[in-house]
């Protein structure tokens, strides 16, 4: 039971509204933690799959059901169709006609805008996003995206759901482009890609900047504590000759766009900025899974 003031929230019955793999994650997560959870997809062979992929804990908890009424009654619902406005748009408005007044729905999108997709759901007060990370069953971050009319109660009350799965959610109060976490990955990529291009640096020593440097440090402290520690001062008198230099282009960055025109789109076409033909596809993923699931015990499993 969740409370808030005078506001009562008793989340218990949980649908998941696709079996991709973020649906099917999630779906996995939260019959762990003993949550009464019926995954969702109109496909069958979808759901079949999924079964094979979520934990055996966890795989016989799982209500399963391509039956969209199955889904209309819970507590809350986190939509996970694919990523595309016209296709949310249309589980929306079937959905909707079908589901209680007073369920919780979230969305997983990573990008579509919340006060957009918010048009198409009939209580916008009770709607929100909820942003998951890849792969979920590492990545504790959760983004609580609020429409402009998104009760409070609500989003604080998906903010301590995502506590009880051991999460660590935050709020983003205004629904912008991106919202709080691919704002600043796009900033950093958008000035690493300007280093590489202008032969500043190589691909791989932009990613040893990151990887042994930034990211190690941000690990522990987030950028704005690394500024207190740093010194304030010192962030200010970089900034007043810095910032002035720094890439501010709003076009995709070229090599970037390069990348993509050739059908070069990373670990999935086998080539990017880096090659992953013959097996190093499998080998390059089972290497950042190793090195997640260490640094995750290391720094986050007691939390």
């Amino acid at each position: 039971m969740i409370l808030k003031g005078a506001l009562i929230m008793e989340i218990k019955r949980i649908g998941i509204a696709g079996a991709g793999t973020m649906g099917y994650s999630m779906a996995d997560i939260f019959a762990s933690y003993g949550f009464d959870v019926t995954l969702w997809n109109h496909r069958k062979p979808t759901l079949e799959r999924a079964k094979t992929l979520i934990s055996e804990t966890s795989r016989d908890k799982i209500h399963y059901t391509t039956n969209l009424e199955d889904i209309a009654h819970l507590d809350i619902v986190i939509e996970n169709v694919t990523e595309d406005m016209a296709i949310k748009e249309g589980f929306y408005e079937s959905f909707c006609k079908m589901a209680d007044a007073d369920m919780i729905l979230a969305t997983n999108t990573s990008g579509l805008s919340i006060n957009a997709l918010a048009q198409f759901v009939t209580h916008r007060e009770r709607f929100l996003g909820m942003h998951w990370f890849n792969p979920p069953t590492l990545i504790l971050l959760i983004e609580i995206i609020k429409n402009d009319e998104t009760c409070q109660d609500v989003a604080e009350a998906v903010r301590d759901l995502a506590r009880t799965i051991g999460k660590k959610p935050v709020i983003v109060n205004k629904d912008v482009l991106g919202f709080a976490a691919n704002r600043i990955q796009l900033a950093v990529v958008r000035e690493a890609l300007s280093l590489v291009k202008k032969g500043v640096v190589s691909a791989e020593d932009i990613d040893a900047v990151m990887k042994y440097g930034l990211a190690f440090r941000w690990a522990c402290i987030g950028p704005l504590e690394t500024m207190d520690f740093g010194g304030i001062d010192t962030f200010y008198h970089v900034s007043s000759y810095l910032m002035k230099d720094l890439d501010d282009s709003h076009e995709i960055p070229t090599l970037l766009k390069e990348h993509y025109e050739k059908g070069e789109l990373g670990v999935k076409t086998k080539k990017g900025f880096y090659d992953y033909s013959n097996g190093k596809d499998k080998e390059a993923t089972e290497r950042r899974n190793e090195k997640l699931l260490k640094v995750f015990n290391v720094l986050y499993k007691t939390l």
